[in-house]
């Protein structure tokens, strides 16, 4: 019975334990399975930005949708500059490696499951290159490869249509330039950042547009997830620029001035043609001209627009400005007589002229005619330091004309105090001040157009993605010298040329006014001068004058009698003008009297 009994108590012992195990374990797994569901809540409905954020972030894919560069194009919507979008093919090795099969949608939405050797096979297809070539790329090590290299976006679609996994594209934007180096110091050209000068630099922002974006989620297969938050930001190209350029009279004028450079074994040349009412620059040609296309193959030095960024001595062209300027405040007429000495001396300082002379008596007319040097200084100095410093100034001298061209000069007018004895009157006829070619042919502008002196204009017009057009308005201009003055000054101009010195300037059937320049060009360190800067500047008609014409060569060689840039002048002009159909000229020419 004792043994029984202590049998029973055993048993009962034992199970009491093991009731008590078990209701330890219930417990322990109901609170782990609590756990788990607070998880799961807090996941799903009270942690939003936590772990379910997380595993949003894991298969959310994001993707740039590069924006297309705009256009350039000239005043008649002829291309300058346009981009065509490419794409390299790139590949994960490590990605697509990963698995022998994958899954894609098809076109009609229904997934399906597609062996790795396939997709390539397919990819091969595409890229029409060797399956072996392409396999052996994506099953390397490496997590990066090129499979090929700008590819047509029809064929990145195709490519894209495939869904290998590891295998993208990247957009490369391929910017051309079809009409090579004409306009080319203009347009300018890009680099990896953008726009590197010209134009495509300036107008860079203009230009670039603005990238879109394409967000998307992608499960574990590699499949878009249609359900989920797609977001897609779309491209903004960049607006269409057009010039105040045409291509043609570019071309024209860049051969032009390339053979008078050619011709006279000078460093280089400029002509620039300038509405004179508009201000509208219809060529700016430089005698090198880079080829945007491979700026590599011009040197530094020739790949800019010197008609903009060179700062050099007008020399006589400058007398206009003074003429302008002592006519305007009363001090001289055209026709004013004056003893002209063979030298003339002032406050120590003793000026001739460029042929030795005896005493000359001569009408002002006459000595702008003759570009005398001393006649000018005698009636330049009846204006006060500051008033030679203030018309210089208003005509738009020591000062940027804002024309979009990277590395613009302001040229070189110092405050007159700082003037030293001889420089006071030797701004008189462009000695001691610097301006670019630009500057000086606006000088003429402000002199046809009545007195009224405008910016110059390169760009027509902005056009959006959106097809709108907006047009570039045209700075109010200002009043240098009164119309009565400009005219006066006109007529000089043209007497320059029918009985003054420059006799050889002519365009049949048309009048025609202008002035030459010859000035000593400062060598390159600075010390002294090493050659000539030779000009002419022109307008026509001389009864309404349409056109500003200016031929600037820099350190021609040969004597400063045979540097004459006429026959240049003749050619270019009479060529704009036949281009635009001006109808030749209806009245006579003035022929002011240069002797009395």
């Amino acid at each position: 019975m004792s043994g029984t009994t202590e049998l029973k108590k055993s048993c009962s012992v034992s199970f009491d334990v093991g009731r008590k195990r078990l209701r330890i374990g219930i417990g322990l797994m109901l609170t782990c399975l609590a756990i788990i569901a607070g998880r799961v809540i807090i996941v799903q409905v009270v942690d939003p930005g936590g772990l379910s954020s997380a595993a949003d972030v894991l298969r959310t894919q994001s993707s740039v949708l590069p924006a297309q560069r705009g256009k350039i194009v000239d005043s008649r919507g002829v291309v300058l500059a346009e981009s065509v979008l490419h794409y390299d093919i790139v590949g994960s090795a490590r990605e697509n490696s990963a698995s022998k099969t994958f899954s894609r949608l098809d076109p009609s939405g229904v997934k399906q499951k597609v062996s790795r050797e396939t997709g390539i096979g397919e990819l091969a297809s595409v890229l029409k290159l060797p399956a072996e070539e392409l396999n052996d790329l994506l099953a390397g090590e490496g997590q990066f490869a090129y499979l090929t290299r700008s590819v047509e976006p029809e064929v990145e679609s195709a490519v894209m249509a495939l869904q290998i996994p590891g295998v993208t594209s990247r957009p490369v934007e391929h910017r051309t330039y079809p009409l090579g180096p004409v306009a080319g110091s203009i347009v300018g050209y890009v680099n990896e950042d953008g726009g590197a000068a010209g134009v495509e630099q300036t107008l860079n922002e203009q230009l670039k547009g603005i990238d879109g974006s394409r967000t998307y989620q992608i499960g574990a297969d590699g499949i878009i997830i249609p359900t989920t938050n797609n977001h897609l930001t779309p491209a903004v190209d960049g607006q269409t620029v057009k010039l105040t350029v045409d291509s043609d009279l570019q071309f024209y004028c860049q051969k032009a001035i390339a053979s008078q450079v050619a011709a006279q074994g000078a460093e280089y040349g400029n002509i620039i043609v300038v509405e004179a009412k508009t201000g509208k620059i219809r060529a700016m040609a430089e005698s090198r001209t880079v080829d945007p296309n491979d700026p590599g193959a011009t040197a530094p030095q020739d790949r800019g627009a010197r008609s903009v960024t060179a700062a050099l001595e007008p020399g006589s062209t400058e007398k206009a400005v003074t003429a302008a300027a002592a006519i305007q405040e009363g001090m001289v007429e055209p026709l004013e007589p004056l003893v002209v000495p063979p030298t003339y001396s002032v406050k120590g300082q003793v000026f001739s002229d460029s042929f030795v002379h005896g005493t000359l008596q001569r009408t002002f007319a006459g000595v702008i005619g003759e570009s005398l040097n001393t006649g000018t200084v005698m009636v330049g100095e009846k204006l006060s330091r500051q008033q030679r410093f203030d018309y210089l100034f208003k005509f738009g001298i020591g000062q940027k004309t804002g024309i979009p061209i990277p590395g613009e000069t302001a040229g070189l007018l110092a405050a007159p105090e700082t003037w030293d004895a001889r420089q006071e009157f030797s701004v008189l006829f462009g000695q001691g001040v610097s301006q670019s070619p630009l500057q000086t042919a606006m000088v003429f502008q402000t002199l046809a157009n009545n007195g009224v002196r405008l910016q110059p204009q390169l760009i027509e017009s902005f056009t959006g993605s959106n097809g709108v057009v907006n047009e570039s308005p045209q700075a109010p201009g200002a009043e240098v010298v009164s119309p009565e003055t400009a005219q006066k000054v006109r007529d000089i101009l043209e007497s320059v040329v029918t009985e003054g010195g420059a006799k050889d300037v002519k365009v049949a059937g048309y009048r025609i006014g202008g002035k030459t320049g010859t000035a000593e060009a400062v060598a390159a360190n600075g010390r002294g001068f090493d050659g000539y800067t030779a000009s002419f500047v022109g307008m026509a008609p001389m009864e309404d004058p349409r056109y500003v014409v200016m031929v600037n060569v820099q350190r021609p060689k040969g004597d400063i009698y045979g540097i004459s840039q006429a026959g240049v002048f003749n050619d270019v002009m009479g060529h704009v003008l036949a281009k635009y159909e001006v109808p030749v000229s209806n009245a006579p020419a003035v022929r002011l009297p240069q002797t009395y």
